[in-house]
């Protein structure tokens, strides 16, 4: 089955389907209180280091190292900027030197650890999302961009605005169409775990 073209209804449908997910309800309201409330700065390591686990734990976003992201993150003094909603900051947390002198692109959870901060200013990257907005861009022809493109911040940012534009979805904020994004993707595009464990 392919998707359905987005349209005010589709994203209505999807984000009333959120709203009916209680795990995630929970999940999302214990992050907000914790990036929001209790550990709003990124000054401490111990803050920070537990603001990585649990956005590593909720999300499955592979850090196989967190101290050594929130060490990267402290280094970084990202409050002002998160302040500033700089939209480079994204790539500068996804970009971390492990020990063995690799550097890694931890680019979803970067995503993630800037908009659990500001929601409606940084959207989130995932696989869900990018293969729905794949879809549309062969399908409907939304916006010009390359795959690479999504994995650019500032790039993927604009991709998603254009999107929200072309399809005349303007209404609802960046969180909201990340939502409905990755429910759309879940439907039309599950992973096939199976075939996953077998590559």
């Amino acid at each position: 089955m392919e998707p359905i073209k987005p349209s005010k209804q589709q994203v209505q449908k999807y984000l009333k389907n959120w709203d009916s997910l209680e795990s995630n309800l929970l999940q999302e309201n214990a992050l907000k209180k914790l990036f929001t409330t209790t550990y709003l700065k990124n000054e401490d390591i111990d803050n920070v280091l537990i603001k990585v686990c649990a956005l590593n734990d909720f999300y499955s976003t592979n850090i196989y190292s967190p101290f050594i992201i929130a060490k990267h993150i402290i280094d970084l003094k990202i409050d002002k900027r998160l302040e500033n909603r700089d939209i480079d900051l994204v790539n500068d947390i996804a970009k971390v030197k492990m020990p063995n002198g690799k550097e890694y692109k931890f680019y979803s959870f970067a995503t993630k650890y800037c908009s659990h901060h500001h929601p409606k200013d940084y959207p989130i990257f995932d696989s869900y999302v990018e293969k729905v907005l794949i879809y549309f861009k062969n399908k409907d022809k939304f916006y010009e961009f390359k795959r690479e493109d999504l994995r650019e911040y500032t790039k993927y940012k604009t991709i998603l605005i254009e999107f929200r534009k072309f399809y005349n979805i303007e209404k609802f904020n960046l969180k909201e169409i990340d939502q409905y994004l990755w429910l759309a993707g879940k439907d039309f595009f599950p992973i096939d775990y199976k075939k996953k464990t077998l590559t």
